[in-house]
């Protein structure tokens, strides 16, 4: 069997250099929220895949339809010859969306692809071309969603040109000092200034910002948007890729406002490890695209599509919204406690919706200074510590915490323990 340090000088002679890494070890096996790596170390997982696996790795229901799947058929293409599986997901999907009226879904493989065919549908409905998008945002790594991200390193970076027609508006921050009066004053200057409403398509957001920071949209901001879309027919699309499927206390994030978007984009933990993503949205702008301009040829896999079915069901068994909103407050608890300290790194801004939490690591206290040494400082000793644990955030300064929603108490403890640990001075 090959060991950490065999894999890492193997990737290094095998894989492409742009594809990066958190860690510097190689999983193992994996359980719920404990994996080990090929030295038979074993490791929490606060990270969970970026945010994949919100039912845990391996959740035995999960694993049960899955491999109840393989033994029917793993592929036909649905455009060839669709199944049931494809159909009933989109019907659960559209009867728990917040969407308005008559929804309906299409599927596909990542999240990259859930946005740009978003953008598509979007495009083909309102005849227009336009996209607004914020800083801070990421909605992914292909040339459309490379260029709405909001972010240059490392997504656009050396790309050249981006593709054209998408703007993007500061993103309300305390610390950036900018508010939503800001980003909505910018927004009036962009119709005056670079593109007039009647030619944007749509307007993207995510409700909280994944690797912008676990920044979470102020509700006057959303309010806002989804009256300036009316105004000048403009649909309001919510990424939803990071913060669906339970993570902030809701089944969807977009559930937290008082409004609703006209599409929403979704992935990650849809299908509890299974590649699988959607978009779902009222049914007459879904139905914008002619026959066959949506589709894939592994769009809507029949077993990531039987796997997001148990998913679902997971959800709503063992009440695991509640469970976020659970984990969330013993998370929030134990940071706020950790930062009154003074052997522990500075830590700034503790925030989340559910169980999608953040910290900032700063300079000081009091201060909103990021300290990007001493983020990475904190997850390399974390490691070291037996915990998985990732950094994001527009200045490489925060810590976000993504525990699945199935981790017991104890292991939560442990793994708090650990990150304890990881940021005493």
């Amino acid at each position: 069997m090959s060991h950490n340090a065999d894999l890492a000088a193997r990737r290094a002679a095998a894989v492409a250099r742009g594809i990066g890494h958190a860690t510097t070890l190689y999983a193992s096996r994996a359980e719920n929220a404990e994996l080990w790596d090929a030295d038979g170390n074993r490791f929490i997982d606060f990270a969970g895949g970026i945010a994949v696996l919100n039912t845990g790795h391996r959740h035995p229901k999960v694993q049960a339809a899955a491999l109840k799947q393989m033994d029917a058929f793993t592929h036909t293409a649905f455009q060839v010859v669709p199944y049931e599986s494809y159909i009933a997901l989109a019907e659960k999907i559209n009867a728990l969306a917040p969407i308005d009226g008559p929804a309906k879904c299409a599927f596909f493989t990542t999240g990259s692809e859930a946005v740009e065919n978003a953008v598509k549908i979007a495009r083909c409905h309102t005849k227009r071309d336009g996209v607004i998008a914020f800083t801070g945002g990421f909605h992914g790594r292909t040339a459309l969603t490379s260029a709405l991200t909001g972010k240059v390193v490392p997504y656009k970076k050396d790309l050249g040109p981006q593709q054209p027609g998408i703007y993007h508006l500061p993103f309300p921050v305390e610390a950036h000092g900018i508010d939503t009066d800001d980003t909505l004053k910018m927004l009036d200057y962009l119709f005056k200034a670079d593109i007039a409403p009647d030619a944007v398509a749509a307007i993207i957001i995510e409700p909280v910002q994944g690797e912008g920071g676990f920044l979470i949209t102020p509700p006057e901001l959303m309010r806002a948007l989804r009256k300036k879309c009316d105004e000048h027919g403009i649909l309001l699309i919510a990424d939803e890729v990071q913060t669906g499927f339970g993570r902030t206390g809701k089944l969807f994030a977009m559930e937290n406002y008082d409004v609703r978007p006209d599409l929403m984009t979704m992935a990650k933990s849809l299908a509890g490890g299974y590649p699988l993503s959607g978009v779902v949205g009222r049914a007459e702008v879904m139905d914008a695209p002619i026959v066959g301009g949506l589709g894939g040829t592994y769009g809507g896999n029949p077993v990531a599509c039987a796997a997001a079915l148990a998913v679902l069901e997971v959800i709503e068994e063992e009440k695991l919204c509640e469970a976020a909103k659970a984990q969330g407050a013993k998370l929030k608890a134990r940071l706020e406690a950790l930062a009154q300290r003074n052997d522990i790194v500075p830590m700034a801004a503790i925030r989340g919706l559910g169980a999608m939490i953040a910290f900032d690591i700063v300079t000081e206290r009091g201060s909103f200074a990021p300290d990007a040494a001493a983020t990475k400082a904190v997850t390399t000793k974390a490691q070291a510590n037996g915990l998985i644990l990732l950094s994001c955030g527009v200045y490489a300064n925060t810590i976000r915490l993504l525990a699945p929603l199935t981790a017991s108490d104890d292991i939560l403890d442990e793994g708090l323990a650990k990150l304890e640990a990881a940021l005493t001075v």
